[in-house]
């Protein structure tokens, strides 16, 4: 368990070796973690509100956080250092670098006035005149429903972004168009994340299922059922297993106790859309998940402020379905 936060979780990521987890939290500060041993390394220091999302790059030297207090920042990985900001007119509510490096998004709130928008921006060059430089895209959601969630597409040329009326669209960056869009989901979009090859992409939501997509034509193949908000959900990198973490939300959490299995992380089978695994541990809804690109270990955030890291024991490489 790891204990650095004094709030709860809002989005864990490990980085591509996986020796290195990042967590940020409803404080100021995201951290980041040795995954072998749970070391705290040390943290990121210079937000001034709720820190929404991170993202590390594809080398593990620049990680990049965006969070309720406009800002987008650029930190090194190695020493701490900010390294860039740019002041957003609304909260940072996603941020993601792209698989080259070269790019990334981040998508802000709808609020005061001002529409929700996408962000696609150049991070080759990060330094003091970052803050200035004009973004490359810029898609402003005027009538549409905010993005809650976004990724990367294939080989950089789309992102998907999910909305919170449960839309998922796909929008093409040599035009700034929308190319997609699918609503196959009735509520928000809390979560997205792409396998590890970049082929599907599976959505948490709060409609209680938690839904796998072909990333390139939106097709909606699987769908995973449970009785409660799905707030993140992750594919494994080896086997053919998701696991689902969510929880009612944070202001009816007083009323359960952790006992009933509310809080639980779910296993199911990608293809047969079965259950067959419940991990406990968490007081509160689990707010985020990851799994560890070897496979064999993941970690969960909870609103109880606990990150938590679960290895898999032999059991579990050993079961398979029968069919």
């Amino acid at each position: 368990m790891l204990h650095g936060h004094e709030r709860s979780i809002t989005q864990i990521k490990y980085n591509r070796d996986g020796d290195l987890l990042f967590s940020s939290a409803k404080d100021n500060h995201p951290c980041v973690w040795y995954s072998i041993n749970g070391e705290r390394l040390g943290t990121y220091e210079g937000h001034q509100g709720v820190v929404w999302a991170i993202d590390v790059d594809w080398e593990t030297k620049r990680f990049m956080s965006g969070a309720g207090d406009n800002m987008l920042m650029i930190w090194d990985v190695q020493t701490g250092k900010a390294l860039g900001k740019i002041e957003a007119k609304t909260s940072v509510r996603t941020c993601n670098f792209s698989y080259s490096g070269n790019m990334a998004l981040y998508s802000t709130d709808s609020t005061m006035g001002n529409p929700s928008e996408i962000f696609i921006i150049d991070v080759r060059t990060v330094d003091s005149s970052f803050s200035t430089n004009d973004p490359i895209l810029q898609i402003p959601l005027t009538n549409a429903p905010k993005a809650t969630s976004m990724v990367w597409g294939n080989l950089d040329e789309v992102v998907i972004s999910g909305h919170d009326n449960g839309d998922l669209a796909q929008w093409d960056l040599r035009t700034g168009k929308k190319i997609n869009l699918v609503s196959e989901h009735a509520k928000s979009i809390n979560d997205m994340q792409l396998s590890k090859d970049g082929g599907f992409l599976i959505t948490a939501s709060k409609d209680c299922t938690a839904k796998l997509f072909d990333a390139d034509t939106l097709e909606c193949l699987k769908t995973y059922k449970t009785e409660r908000p799905v707030n993140s959900a992750a594919i494994s990198p080896i086997l053919d297993h998701v696991v689902l973490g969510g929880g009612q939300d944070a202001m009816e959490v007083t009323t359960t106790s952790s006992r009933v299995g509310k809080f639980d992380a779910r296993f199911f089978h990608l293809v047969f859309e079965e259950e067959f695994g419940r991990v406990k541990g968490h007081f509160g809804p689990i707010n985020s998940l990851a799994f560890h690109p070897d496979g064999k270990t993941y970690a969960s955030g909870g609103e109880d402020g606990y990150v938590r890291l679960h290895q898999f024991d032999q059991s579990y490489f050993d079961f398979k379905f029968d069919y």
